[in-house]
This record gives C-alpha cells, structure tokens and sequence, in this order.
C-alpha cells in the first residue's frame, strides 16, 4: 500500500529528475524553473511550520522572505563593490560566500520573527493575521524609502555568490544546492514535528484550553515555532535573491505572503512535502499558463478554489486519502 511518506518520496524525485533530464536536453531554462520551485517550497516549508503545525494563519511571512533576500543583497553588493559594510567599531566588509550570508539571513530573520511573534502572538484568530501582515508592510515601506540599497527600484547584484566546491554559474550545480537545502530543512522539520515539541505543538493547535490544563505553555511554544519558521523562510529568500541576483521591495509585498500560502494549500496543509508539490505546481502553471494570457491566475484561482472545495488535504493529502480509500 502506497502511503504518503511513498507518496513525498515521488514528489521529491520528480523534482530532482525533470532538471537531471533538462540538463540533457540542455533546456537550461527548465533548469532554473525547478530551482525557483525549490526554492518557494522551502519558504512553503517555513511557513508551514507555523501555519500546518501551530495554526498560526501568518500573512507577513513575506518579512522574513525580504529580510533574507536583503541580507544576501546587501552583503554581497558591498562585496562586489570593495566598499566595508560597516566601519565604526570596527571594519565589517560584505561577503559572497553562500554559507556566511544563509548564516546572516537565518539570524537576521529570525531576529525579525522573535519582535513580531512576541508582539503578534498576544492576538489570535483575524487580530493575529493583520498585526502580522501590518508589520509585512512596514519593512515593504521600509525598503522603498531606502535609498542606499536601491528603494523602489530595488538592487541588482552582478556576481552569483559562492559556494567552496561549486560552480554556482553552472544552473544545475546551483540547483543541486538548493535541492540539498530543501531535502536538509524538510528533514529537519519532519524529526521537529515527531519530537515532543512538535507533538505539543499540534496539541495546542487542536485544544489549546487542554494544552494550557496539562501545563505546556502554548506562548512559549508557538513563539518558538514561529521564530524558526521565520528563519527558514528568510533562508529561502537569501537563495531566491541569489537565483535572480536582484533584490526589490516587491519580496516584501502581502502578495508574496498569499503565494507563499498558496503553495502550502495547493499542495496540503500540515503535509511535510505539501509546500513541495504546491510550489511545483505553482511554477508549471505560470510557465504554461503564463504564455496565454497574463491573467493565468483566473486560472490558478479556480483550481485553487476546486482544492479548497473538494481535496480539503490538498495535492498530497488527496492522493494519501485515495489511496486509503481504494485498499480499504
């Protein structure tokens, strides 16, 4: 019987084998698609964290996909322009090494997500979700009034970063690291959610009344998903500047935040591999679709609209379920 952890297993290797067979047709461009999704799965990921495993419905997520697409920006521009990042106390220049500025994005973001979860998790239910798409918005207004990193026309960097070994210039070597930093982080993320924390983390989602009489403190807890659901987001978008070398205020946006949520329902909500297939799917859709009219997400919104309706699990959880439903 075909479970769902057979089933993440085929999306995975979907993922790896469509670049593995574009590199042979030497369709570079199918290369960089697969590469954008991974990398959109892995902000999916993050979120997911939060939203699938603690209920937090988070529309500011974009905040920490921005603050590490501007961690990557801005270090690596200082890089390439010999100018130090900073001079007084002392002398801090800027880096292109891919290891430093993940290092720099994850604590960067995670940073953000302590302020805000500490903030925004004192609210719940609709209260919750605009305290946290507000503060969204603040950084996205942030970084159109600052000058020194572009504003509104946002940042081009003219090198791809670095990583000891690999050829980044080379499509499917870059590919290949990002795949490596999404199977790692779901990895990661599937041991969190079957440790105590993520077992309690579930339990304050499904009864939080029930959580607080057993003494687990739901604050605490949901603070923390919430920080290291930030700081995985904010790796995702270190890499997704680095994919496009250019970063703009648009990472930011509340539209970011509604893509990133789209992932994780087209492809199942608390799936470990939802974000996965949402991204995926996502990306064909705006490739296929995108050619026919610049209105394809009519289309994308009709879809998703079918999933809401009628495969509540989304992508994964719909086949999981049939495939339950048919051996038994």
């Amino acid at each position: 019987m075909i479970r769902e952890r057979y089933i993440n297993l085929l999306i995975g290797a979907l993922l790896l084998i469509v670049p593995l067979v574009a590199l042979q047709m030497d369709e570079p461009f199918i290369i960089t698609l697969a590469t954008k999704a991974a990398i959109l799965a892995l902000a999916g990921v993050g979120l997911n964290l939060a939203l699938g495993q603690g209920g937090l419905v988070s529309f500011g997520h974009a905040a920490y996909f921005g603050i590490g697409g501007y961690a990557m920006g801005i270090l690596a521009s200082h890089a390439q322009d010999y100018a130090p990042l900073m001079e007084v106390p002392f002398v801090i220049e800027g880096t292109n090494l891919m290891p430093v500025i993940w290092l720099v994005a994850i604590v960067a973001s995670a940073l953000a997500a302590l302020l805000i979860g500490a903030l925004s998790l004192r609210t719940s239910g609709v209260y919750f979700i605009m305290v946290t798409l507000a503060f969204g918005q603040m950084f996205y207004y942030f970084a159109i009034s600052w000058p020194a990193y572009g504003g509104e026309d946002g940042l081009s960097i003219y090198v791809r970063n670095q990583f000891p070994g690999v050829n980044t210039l080379d499509p499917i070597q870059f590919f290949g690291i990002c795949f490596v930093v999404l199977m790692a982080v779901l990895f990661l993320v599937n041991r969190l959610n079957k440790s105590p924390f993520g077992l309690a983390l579930n339990g304050a989602h499904q009864n939080e009344e029930r959580a607080l009489t057993v003494g687990i403190n739901v604050y605490r807890l949901r603070l923390v998903a919430f920080v290291i659901s930030g700081a995985i987001t904010g790796l995702a978008g270190a890499l997704f500047a680095d994919l496009n070398r250019f970063v703009s205020p648009t990472m930011f946006s509340w539209h970011t935040s509604g893509e990133i949520m789209v992932f994780i329902i087209l492809g199942g909500v608390a799936r470990l591999f939802g974000p996965v297939a949402g991204a995926a799917v996502y990306i064909l859709l705006e490739h296929m679709l995108g050619g026919i009219s610049e209105y394809w997400q009519i289309y994308l919104g009709l879809i998703l609209l079918f999933v809401v309706l009628f495969a509540k699990g989304g992508i994964v959880g719909g086949l999981a379920r049939r495939e339950v439903r048919h051996d038994g």
